[in-house]
């Protein structure tokens, strides 16, 4: 299945084959208090699960908002499906799903009105099938009538990753997906963004500070410290590479490091 996403359909119904979904190449940005991204490389490919972690002032917030041409870097570039930030940042963030914990929903509109509205947006064909296919994904589909005020802050963030995926992007990119879930939900969100990544060859770039979810869920971690990337690879590769038993203890290492 990652074969045949390579060579994926776009929303005119043609292919366009890219070796990587997302690649950010030399990227640097500085403010006031000094420079938060230092020359930054990051590739993720079609299917790929990738984690960007690192303990508070890494550059992961803004590496990731680069990415997706909220900020402008100081120097570097930003490709996306073929489509070059900030030129194409139309055409390109037609293929990108976004999707965060702390982002608020509506409160007097029901689920499927409000995905229906994103539906719209998103020029989906048949948002209605869209709709039940994306609640039946993570297994919340009693809830297409609920009010706003009705969810639980578990079940809001549930209904923004499925808001994220109803025009199946290339790229999804999730800020914390699994920090207000419970084991049993967070268990049923990991299974819905694997079928959707080996189903339609979604790329899935993700932040967390739970490594025991990265470990779960992706299959290649980026550890950003001090603006740089200092590992790149599995987590299985990584831990052993700084001597941890788990990505937690590569993550208190680093962040050890960080207050030095």
């Amino acid at each position: 299945m990652r074969a045949r996403s390579a060579n994926a359909l776009d929303r005119t119904g043609q292919t366009d084959q890219v070796e990587h979904v997302l690649a950010a190449s030399g990227l640097v940005k500085s403010y006031r208090r000094g420079r938060a991204v230092d020359g930054i490389d990051l590739t993720v490919g079609p299917g790929e699960r990738v984690a960007v972690l690192g303990p508070n002032g890494a550059g992961k917030t803004t590496t990731l908002l680069m990415c997706l041409g909220v900020v402008s870097p100081d120097a570097g570039s930003v490709t996306i499906v073929g489509h070059r930030l900030p030129k194409e940042r139309s055409r390109a963030m037609a293929h990108v799903g976004f999707a965060a914990g702390y982002l608020p929903l509506p409160e007097r509109l029901r689920v499927r009105e409000y995905l229906g509205m994103y539906a719209d947006l998103y020029g989906v064909t048949n948002a209605k099938q869209a709709i039940r296919e994306g609640l039946e994904r993570f297994h919340i589909g009693h809830l297409e009538a609920a009010l706003g005020t009705e969810l639980s802050s578990g079940q809001k963030t549930l209904i923004g990753i499925v808001k994220a995926t109803l025009h199946h992007p290339r790229l999804l990119v999730l800020d914390e997906p699994t920090a207000s879930l419970d084991p049993e939900v967070s268990s049923r969100v990991r299974a819905g963004l694997r079928s959707l990544c080996d189903e339609h060859g979604t790329a899935l770039l993700i932040t967390s500070h739970d490594m025991r979810e990265v470990e779960r869920l992706t299959e290649r971690v980026v550890f950003l410290l001090a603006g740089r990337v200092v590992a790149d690879g599995t987590p299985e590769e990584i831990a052993l590479r700084y001597d941890r038993a788990d990505l937690e203890g590569v993550f208190l290492h680093l962040a050890e490091e960080s207050r030095r």
